[in-house]
C-alpha cells in the first residue's frame, strides 16, 4: 500500500534546518510543495545548514533526485552548506552526478515580452521571406519548365505518368463526394430561396454557373492542397532527410528537373480536368435535389442548365483551375524542397504546404474575381 509523500521542516537551536523525507516519493503519487522549503533558505534569515533525515523514505524514483537537485541549487546560491550523507546511498550518487557539471548560464529558455509593434514586424518579414523563397522557386521551375518544351529537361516519363495517375484517378472519389455533396447544398438553400417566389427552375441556373465559375475549381484545389500538396511536401522532404536529393546533385542530376517538373506538370493538367468533373458532379447532386423538391422534370433541368451556361464561364473556371494547380504544385514542391534534416521538420514543411497552398489558392480566387468583374467575364 503506497504511503503519501511527506517534508517535513525542524529548525535547531543552532539554525540548522532539517528536512525528514518520509513515504513514497514516485512521480505518479501526490508530493509535497518544496516551496515553503525553498524561501526559508532565500529568505532574510537562512539556515546556517541543511541536514536530511531519510529514516522514515520508502520507496522512490525520479521525483526525489529532482526535489533534492532544487533544493541543493537554491541552497549554493544562498551559500548554505548541505549534508546529504543521511540520504539513501542511490539518492547521494544521483544528486552528485546531477551537479557534477554546473549548469551553462544560457542553458534555459528565457522567456522574452515582445510588444505588438515587434510581433508584426516579426510575421511581416517571415511572411516577405516565404514570399521572396516561392518566387525564387517558381522561377526555377519556370527555367525548368523551359528545359522541358526544348526536350532537354531530365526527368523519366513514367515519373510523369504516375504522377498524372496520383493527381488524377486517385483523387476522383474524393472530388466525387465532395462535388456532389456541394451540389446538393447549392439546390437545396436555392430552392428554399427561390420558391418563394415561384422561380425554382432557375436553381438550375445557380447550381451550374456557381458550380462552373467558382466552387468547382475552388473546391478541387483545395482538396489536391490537402491531398496532394501535403504528398508532394511529405515526399520531397523525406528525400531531403534522406539525402537522397544531394545524391542526385553529386550524379549531376539537376533534382528541380528528376523530383519538381513531373509533379508540377502532372497537377497543372489534371486540375482542370478534375475541375470539369467536378463541375459535372455538383451539377448532378443539384438535379437530385430539384428533381425531389421541384414540380420539374430532368429534361428541363438539363435544358435550363444548358440555356445558363456560356462558354466564357465554362473558360473562366479551367482558367482559375489552372491557376490554382500550379500555385498548389509549387507551394507543395517548394515547401519539400525547403525541409529541414530531421523528422519533424517533414511535418512541419507538410503543415506549411498545405497552409501556403490553400493561402494562395484565396488569395488567387480574389484577385481573379476581381479581374473578371472588371473585364465584366
Amino acid at each position: 500500500m503506497a504511503q503519501p509523500a511527506s517534508l517535513d521542516l525542524h529548525r535547531a537551536a543552532d539554525g540548522t534546518l532539517q528536512v525528514r523525507l518520509a513515504g513514497d516519493w514516485l512521480l505518479a503519487e501526490p508530493l509535497p510543495a518544496t516551496e515553503p522549503l525553498l524561501e526559508q533558505i532565500r529568505g532574510a534569515m537562512p539556515p546556517s545548514r541543511i541536514e536530511f533525515e531519510a529514516a522514515g523514505l520508502r520507496r522512490w524514483d525520479t521525483a526525489l533526485p529532482t526535489a533534492l537537485v532544487a533544493i541543493r541549487r537554491t541552497a549554493e546560491a544562498a551559500g548554505v552548506p548541505v549534508s546529504d550523507t543521511q540520504l539513501p546511498p542511490g539518492a547521494q550518487r544521483l544528486l552528485r552526478l546531477a551537479l557534477a557539471v554546473k549548469e551553462r548560464a544560457d542553458a534555459r529558455r528565457a522567456f522574452v515580452h515582445r510588444s505588438l509593434a515587434e510581433q508584426v514586424g516579426q510575421a511581416s518579414l517571415g511572411i516577405w521571406a516565404a514570399l521572396v523563397d516561392l518566387v525564387s522557386f517558381i522561377g526555377v521551375c519556370a527555367q525548368s519548365l523551359g528545359r522541358m518544351a526544348r526536350g532537354k529537361a531530365t526527368y523519366q516519363r513514367s515519373d510523369l505518368l504516375v504522377a498524372i495517375q496520383e493527381a488524377g484517378a486517385e483523387s476522383l472519389p474524393i472530388v466525387s463526394l465532395i462535388s456532389f455533396l456541394i451540389g446538393m447544398i447549392f439546390a437545396f438553400v436555392g430552392v428554399r430561396q427561390l420558391e418563394q417566389f415561384g422561380a425554382g427552375i432557375y436553381v438550375a441556373d445557380l447550381v451550374a454557373v456557381a458550380m462552373v465559375r467558382e466552387m468547382a475549381p475552388i473546391m478541387t484545389a483545395i482538396i489536391m492542397a490537402g491531398r496532394t500538396g501535403a504528398a508532394y511536401a511529405a515526399g520531397l522532404g523525406t528525400m531531403k532527410v534522406n539525402e537522397e536529393i544531394d545524391a542526385l546533385s553529386s550524379m549531376g542530376v539537376d533534382p528541380i528537373d528528376f523530383l519538381v517538373l513531373p509533379r508540377v506538370v502532372a497537377l497543372i493538367v489534371m486540375l482542370p480536368l478534375l475541375a470539369l468533373y467536378g463541375s459535372l458532379l455538383g451539377i448532378l447532386g443539384g438535379a437530385a435535389v430539384s428533381l425531389v423538391m421541384l414540380d420539374v422534370s430532368f429534361v428541363q433541368y438539363v435544358a435550363q442548365t444548358a440555356d445558363s451556361m456560356q462558354l466564357s464561364s465554362l473558360l473562366g473556371g479551367l482558367f482559375k483551375s489552372f491557376v490554382y494547380g500550379s500555385l498548389v504544385a509549387l507551394a507543395g514542391c517548394q515547401q519539400g524542397m525547403a525541409c529541414g534534416d530531421s523528422a519533424m521538420a517533414v511535418g512541419q514543411a507538410t503543415t506549411r504546404a498545405v497552409v501556403m497552398g490553400i493561402v494562395l489558392i484565396i488569395v488567387s480566387a480574389a484577385v481573379l474575381t476581381v479581374i473578371y468583374i472588371t473585364l465584366d467575364i
